[in-house]
């Protein structure tokens, strides 16, 4: 593995090699940061050396002090717009006592130091903070008392006559201070404490505070530096045309000499399931690629995951919406079965969701340079930088501690930048590297991307319930239709239920006695994978409007009833109140709004990744389609490190959560996608976003996630709403393909 730790303990800035060559080295494209390198071991040393290491204890793997006492974080996070970057420095800098505004964070390379997620490493799941958060307080106050050895030995001193102050040592009794760059070195030779005293609550300064984004300006002027905004000396630009179906190969090249003519194209290359171009600059790679006329070859029938020509969404989703059986159990409390059987009224749906693209604005690219020593030297958009090291490392048939991945800022998450060879062009730059043997930078088109991008799963959820004398639900049976992309990912078992798939399904905290939740797996043949909050995207959606059903079978208000089964479980009642006091009282309707239009709301509660959220939408009707006005969303993560984050990250899924409910969603047709671009795949236009509110409410329950939480409860909600308006359930997405004309009323 590369490990960024330097090969003395060296906490301040300075080169004994001399200056880097930045456009090659330096992934942040002009960052003054002295970024340090060396090569672990590989083989039977590799995996000792790594053995020896506890993720997140070692403070020279993560923290550089420089002389004028700013600070290098390396954070074994990406940033890709949620705000990781600024988190890390608030909780590193509370114990470090270093004011956030005076670091620099950058994504650190693979290595053992950064594995802190479960022993692995992967930024999503809204994992970061709330796997992280105890560990990075005390990589801070390690250093921090490190810092203070070094001071009192300067000083003749004990530590307990010494305090700091933001970036300074202090002895307030004679009024010295010693600013930390000062003592960089000496506190970097000392050995890490093992116990060290945190911060109180009650002291914080910066943990809990609106602190501002660190990469704003960079960002708002232009010069934050994305994988499509590198350079490398010596590169050269590469385009690729994939087979339209899956599973197809190239076959004849029938104008590859007229192509390989064309102003600036430097070669033309066969790749599984592609042609490729590389040139002078991606344009010209781009247009030569798309003008080369290729016979693709129809997928050998033992070709895995190959795309079936008569392949189509609609009749996929017919296949799963007929599938029988009850499937595998996931969840069984009571006796669903037999309460359902004795039930005073049976309620029973069957709900589907569509496959949906990530649709990210950075397009996916890498750039690829194979080094004179025979190392790999990789810069691409990544999750999980040991995981790609290692896929990179097959690819390239060389060893893992051979490849040296740079893992600059991404634009955007939701799973797009995870590991599939079938999704991702690191693997074609890594060949075309090295046929070409020049540095290649690839980049996917728009249409290549689209064909190309992992889906969100097509999913399907057939749903009963029984109903007593009183209208309350005393038992439900759930059963998940389809394929989950953990499963899909990371194996299979037989007898097992993928939970990604019945994840916002099972897990529900109603007090409904009898339960029982299960899958029925069918294979995908789609290339399937994470979408932002996972099963919880769709499956939430399939739950809760279902909960409306089963209220409005029984004659009961969905607010109410939902209040009423959360009776003993004050934290969720709380934050169901919470959402109904923000919108300013609970209201269902229809009703007249100010403006003359009829409205109605929809409430729906999500517990996606340890956080718990509770939703309000209020919509209308207007010219055929659901105009959403207003979305209230409540949000307890038990403790938080940004509120400021945390609103941006409600309001962007709020975004995401709406345009999936109302436009978004892919079609096959004959075993191709045919939306190959934005114009056809329309995602939410500024003009239809809503007004949205937010509220924080910090229960003290172990700290949640932040980044996906607020998706899964706006589809429900919305749609939850647009059923009073329209006097029938709405069990399909998106919302675009119903007629609701006439209905505005």
């Amino acid at each position: 593995m590369n490990d960024m730790t330097p090969s003395r303990n060296h906490w301040s800035t300075g080169s004994e090699d001399g200056p880097l060559n930045i456009s090659r080295r330096s992934f942040l494209g002009g960052a003054a940061a002295l970024v340090l390198s060396v090569t672990v071991p590989v083989g039977s040393a590799r995996a000792q050396a790594a053995a020896s290491i506890t993720p997140g204890a070692r403070v020279s793997a993560f923290l550089e002090i420089r002389p004028d006492s700013t600070v290098l974080f390396r954070s074994a996070f990406i940033e890709g717009g949620q705000g990781i970057f600024t988190a890390m420095a608030q909780i590193v800098g509370e114990e470090l006592d270093v004011d956030p505004v005076n670091f620099t964070v950058e994504g650190a390379p693979p290595g053992p130091d950064y594995l802190l997620t479960g022993g692995g490493r992967f930024t999503g799941g809204s994992m970061s903070v709330r796997m992280s958060y105890e560990t990075m307080r005390k990589l801070g106050a390690s250093a921090r008392q490190m810092l203070l050895q070094a001071a009192a030995a300067r000083l003749g001193l004990s530590i307990s006559e010494l305090s700091t102050e933001p970036g300074r040592v202090v002895h307030a009794a004679s009024g010295r201070a010693i600013p930390y760059g000062e003592i960089a070195d000496a506190a970097a030779d000392l050995s890490v404490p093992t116990d060290v005293v945190l911060r109180s609550r009650d002291d914080f300064r910066w943990i809990g505070k609106p602190v501002r984004r660190l990469d704003g300006r960079e960002k708002s002027t232009g010069r934050a530096q994305y994988a499509i905004d590198l350079k490398v000396d010596g590169m050269l630009h590469a385009a690729v045309q994939h087979s339209p179906r899956l599973g197809g190969e190239p076959g004849a090249l029938t104008n590859e000499a007229e192509v390989q003519a064309m102003p600036g194209v430097h070669s033309i290359h066969r790749l599984p399931g592609a042609v490729a171009v590389v040139a002078d600059s991606w344009w010209r790679a781009r247009r030569a690629v798309e003008a080369l006329q290729v016979t693709w070859t129809e997928p050998a029938a033992a070709t895995p995951r190959a795309m079936p020509a008569d392949f189509s969404s609609e009749t996929h989703k017919a296949m799963l919406k007929s599938t029988p059986g009850d499937g595998v159990a996931f969840e069984q409390e009571g006796d669903a079965a037999g309460t359902l059987a004795g039930a005073a009224r049976i309620v029973e749906a069957t709900y589907d969701a569509p496959y949906l693209v990530h649709g990210q604005l950075e397009p996916p690219s890498a750039i690829a340079h194979w080094n004179a020593d025979g190392t790999l030297e990789l810069w691409i958009p990544n999750q999980a930088p040991e995981m790609f090291q290692a896929e990179a490392a097959k690819v390239a048939g060389i060893e893992p501690g051979k490849v040296i991945i740079h893992s600059p800022m991404l634009g955007g998450f939701f799973g797009r930048h995870f590991l599939y060879q079938t999704a991702n062009p690191f693997p074609q730059a890594i060949l075309l590297a090295k046929a070409a043997g020049r540095p290649v930078k690839l980049i996917w088109s728009r249409e290549e991307e689209f064909l190309r991008d992992t889906l969100r799963p097509m999913g399907v959820a057939r749903f009963r319930a029984g109903l007593d004398g009183d209208g309350l639900p005393v038992a439900l049976d759930a059963v998940a239709v389809g394929e989950g992309p953990t499963g899909r990912w990371f194996g299979r078992q037989p007898d097992k239920v993928d939970s990604s798939a019945v994840e916002g399904i099972a897990g529900k905290v109603y007090a409904i006695p009898n339960r029982r939740v299960g899958q029925v797996h069918v294979d995908d043949p789609a290339i399937i994978g994470f979408w932002r909050s996972v099963g919880h995207s769709m499956n939430d959606f399939f739950y809760e409007t279902f909960f409306d059903e089963m209220a409005d079978a029984g004659q009961q208000d969905p607010y109410e009833l939902r209040l009423q089964l959360l009776a003993d479980s004050p934290r969720h009642s709380n934050l169901l109140q919470a959402v109904a006091d923000l919108s300013g009282g609970w209201k269902r309707g229809p009703f007249a709004a100010e403006d003359g239009s009829r409205r109605a709301r929809g409430v729906a509660m999500a517990s996606p990744f340890g956080s718990e959220v509770a939703t309000i939408a209020e919509v209308s009707l207007r010219d055929g389609a659901v105009v959403v006005h207003d979305v209230w969303v409540a949000i307890d993560p038990g403790s938080i490190v940004n509120p400021a984050i945390i609103e941006a990250q409600v309001n962007s899924a709020v975004a995401l959560g709406l345009s999936s409910a109302l436009l978004e969603e892919v079609v096959y047709v004959d075993g191709m996608p045919q939306a190959r671009n934005f114009d056809g795949y329309p995602i939410l236009p500024p003009d239809r976003m809503p007004r949205v509110h937010v509220r924080i409410v910090e229960s003290g329950a172990p700290m949640g996630g932040i980044g996906e939480p607020g998706l899964p409860g706006v589809p429900p909600a919305v749609v939850n709403a647009a059923s009073v308006l329209t006097g029938q359930r709405i069990r399909s997405l998106p919302l675009s393909k119903l007629d609701l004309k006439g209905m505005e009323g």
